[in-house]
């Protein structure tokens, strides 16, 4: 067999392998964005680790709502960021709940369990930052001193997982569940809350 002949059929293979490699590629590259909306609950904790006028001021269980945006680096693998608010109320403050508002922005790092079929479980897990925006400052008296606690912001960390299922190739719907740790949301006498997320979500690849 001439040289000629051999480098004509090495190319011939090559052209074969490379229009293979094409629908794969580009079925690789599908779904590598996903962008989403969440909704569901958020479960609050104490706000101070004193109490204010014989109370501790508690975060309340409420409503949290936000985005996500993920991208896939590999089909198992994904960066997420997302950003979360929950308009909420303090229980336990002095003159009656106080409207507060939370807001949260996490990256987190997402590992699918791809089996094949149209429901992926999942876990995740990240870190970000939260702060909140009080109605009015908490008053009250700490230790026999007058004192007014005013909202701030902390470090937030998060852990959970879920289930995600295809709807269409490019539609999916989510359950989600996680702790969340928030450093703090006031400006003294400030706790650590410990609390989680229950949350369904619509997604949507391309």
């Amino acid at each position: 067999m001439s040289r000629k002949t051999i480098h004509t059929a090495a190319m011939a293979v090559a052209g074969t392998l490379l229009l293979g490699a094409i629908p794969a590629m580009a079925q690789q590259a599908e779904g590598r964005n996903e962008i989403g909306v969440f909704a569901g609950a958020l479960f609050g904790n104490d706000l101070t680790d004193e109490p204010v006028s014989g109370s501790v001021p508690e975060l309340d269980d409420d409503f949290v709502a936000g985005l996500r945006y993920a991208y896939n680096f590999t089909p198992n693998f994904a960066l997420e960021g997302s950003f979360g608010i929950n308009p909420n109320k303090v229980k336990g403050a002095v003159g009656g709940k106080v409207d507060i508002d939370v807001y949260t922005a996490d990256i987190n790092a997402v590992w699918n369990f791809r089996n094949g079929s149209r429901l992926i479980p999942y876990v995740s897990a990240g870190v970000g930052y939260a702060f909140a925006d009080l109605d009015r400052p908490l008053a009250g008296t700490v230790g026999g001193n007058a004192v007014t606690i005013d909202d701030d912001g902390g470090v937030t960390l998060n852990a959970g997982g879920g289930l995600k299922y295809s709807l269409t190739d490019r539609v999916l719907v989510r359950l989600d569940a996680r702790y969340r740790f928030i450093d703090k949301l006031v400006d003294q006498f400030e706790e650590s809350l410990h609390g989680g997320e229950v949350t369904l979500g619509l997604g949507w690849r391309f």
